[in-house]
């Protein structure tokens, strides 16, 4: 397992059946579950230790976060979640963090971007002293195994001027999914957690693929089909609260042999504004051999009509 220096252990525990989706492996939504716990613990240690309790005046929040899918946990497999920092400014940090199966072997890589806001307002401060400090006590690097491999993790994003539903009208990118923000799904100041925001997008996605992905098994010789998700890049513009809307509209990106990339804009249906922006690469996986599968170039013809191009984060 390679060293970092300054690493702490984050998190410690296992993957449950109902951690589980219909492909039989943890969800993306519980990854960010087990990622935000560390993430708490990382703020016990950086001097913060009530940044997630309601009576806080101040807390972190993702902005911009990277997400490695390096291996599948299936049910039962025991975890680890270790990290540092990796980077510090005035009033953000960017945070890494591995979930690894006992014997060492990397599950998951994430980067994270926060930063430090205020609950009233949401809006960004600088660190304290104190808290710089001890921020820098734990930087770290992170391993080469885990360095993000298909998205440069800074790069630039469009404005939130140029996000829009009207944007998305005008390049014909299907509603899969739509709902409304419950409390349960909510944190300790109101906004609805990054989980629930990147777990709405997962629910959402077969409402696109399902039949598609049931082709593409058809045409690999009747092979039972679902899929795995190998990164992910989400912007978050603004935090959604208890009874706001959402709607997801999602858009072909890059196709490249056995992956594809989905462009997901969350968008809040009131203002026609955003709440997130995602891309994902994923690959359709053979769910009894665990192996992924190319799609013939009709078959990708074919996602292209029903997920048009033109959306970017």
């Amino acid at each position: 397992m390679p060293e970092l220096r300054a690493v702490i252990p984050l998190w410690q525990g296992s993957c449950n059946q109902w951690d589980c989706d219909e492909m039989g492996h943890m969800n993306v939504r519980v990854y960010v579950e087990k990622q935000l716990e560390g993430l708490v613990a990382l703020c016990h240690a950086a001097g913060m230790p009530n940044a997630f309790r309601p009576s806080s005046p101040s807390t972190v929040a993702p902005v911009d976060q990277h997400i490695r899918f390096v291996r599948e946990v299936l049910p039962g497999r025991p975890l680890k979640m270790s990290g540092c920092v990796l980077e510090i400014g005035e009033s953000d940090a960017v945070i890494y963090q591995e979930l690894r199966h006992t014997d060492g072997t990397l599950s998951a890589a994430f980067r994270t971007r926060i930063a430090h806001l205020d609950t009233a307002e949401g809006k960004a401060f600088p660190w304290t002293k104190r808290v710089l400090a001890k921020l820098d006590a734990l930087k770290g690097e992170t391993p080469d195994e885990a360095k993000p491999r298909s998205f440069d993790p800074d790069g630039p994003g469009l404005p939130a001027e140029d996000i829009t539903l009207a944007k998305v009208e005008t390049v014909g990118a299907p509603r899969i999914g739509m709902g409304a923000v419950p409390a349960a799904h909510c944190g300790a100041h109101g906004w609805m957690s990054p989980s629930w925001i990147i777990g709405r997008v997962s629910d959402s996605v077969p409402n696109l693929l399902f039949d598609w992905r049931n082709r593409v098994g058809q045409n690999a010789g009747g092979r039972r089909m679902g899929a795995a998700v190998l990164e992910y890049r989400i912007r978050y513009h603004r935090m959604p609260r208890e009874g706001d809307q959402f709607v997801v509209h999602t858009s072909l990106g890059k196709v490249a042999g056995k992956t594809h990339n989905l462009i997901h804009w969350i968008m809040d249906p009131q203002t026609g504004g955003a709440w997130a922006t995602c891309e994902v690469i994923a690959i359709s996986l053979d769910l009894d051999a665990r192996k992924a599968v190319e799609a013939p170039a009709e078959m990708i013809a074919e996602l292209e009509k029903i997920a048009p191009r033109g959306l970017s984060i």
